[in-house]
Parts: C-alpha cells; structure tokens; sequence
C-alpha cells in the first residue's frame, strides 16, 4: 500500500495526479506562451482600438481565458482538472475551426486578425494544434 492509499483510508484528501508529466510539460509550456500572447494582444487592442474589429478583440480576449484555463487545469491535475481541461480542449478546437472557417468565408467581418482567424496561422497554427495534442494527452493521461 502506498501513501496515497493509505491517505485515501484516513479520510484524508488524496494528491492531485499530475498531468503535466512528460509531454504534458511542454503543453504547458506552449499553453503559457499562448496566455500571454493572446491576452496580452487583446488587451492592448481593446484599450487601444476595440471600434475597429470588436468581435476579433473580444475572441482573442475569449481564447486567452480558455488557454489560461487549460494551462491551470493541467498544473492543478487530478481526475476533474483533467476532465474539466478535455471539454475546454474541445470547445477550444471547435472555436478554431468555427472562426477559422468564419474568416475565410466573410473575411470583412474580422476586419483585424483574432488568435483563430485562418485557424491559427498567425501564430504557426499551434492554435489548431494544441487542443489536438491536449485532447490526446488527456485522454492518455485517464489511461494512466
């Protein structure tokens, strides 16, 4: 029996399974990069020129919380952080591709780029990517 087990008998609150082993650690890292990048431009936008393309500053406003809210569920760990991460993975994925798709087919509706128009090719794609290799990395992590 181990310490957690034993803790478990106690009554005592069980630790968290980390979800940031191995490549969840670079996860991490890349939905960190994203936080900044994404927040920080919509902020500088909205401050400075929110009349210009309210609905593309408002988006990249929106995925910086889902990205920052990925990045704290996969430190936080434990079986409903990683569940709680998997369904904001693929509300994440789905955001991607529906602005992606939104931006080439009515383009003067973004009249500035948001963090998912083209799926993400602003930023080398990582935005259509990383919720991918999340989803996969979490459902592998339930396996663990």
């Amino acid at each position: 029996m181990t310490a957690t087990d034993n803790a478990a008998e106690e009554g005592a609150p069980r630790t968290h399974r980390k979800l940031i082993g191995g490549p969840g650690i670079l996860l991490v890292w890349l939905y960190g990069v994203m936080v900044v990048g994404a927040v920080s431009r919509s902020v500088v936008q909205i401050a400075t020129d929110f009349d210009r393309a309210p609905l593309a500053y408002t988006l990249s406003a929106l995925a910086g919380l889902v990205y920052g809210f990925i990045t704290y569920s996969l430190v936080r760990g434990g079986e409903a952080a990683r569940r709680a991460a998997l369904v904001c993975c693929a509300a994440e994925l789905v955001g991607v591709l529906t602005v992606g798709t939104w931006t080439l087919i009515e383009p003067s509706a973004f009249p500035d780029a948001t963090v998912w128009s083209d799926y993400g090719m602003g930023y080398l794609f990582i935005p259509v990517l990383l919720p991918v290799t999340g989803m996969l990395w979490l459902r592998r992590a339930r396996s663990a």
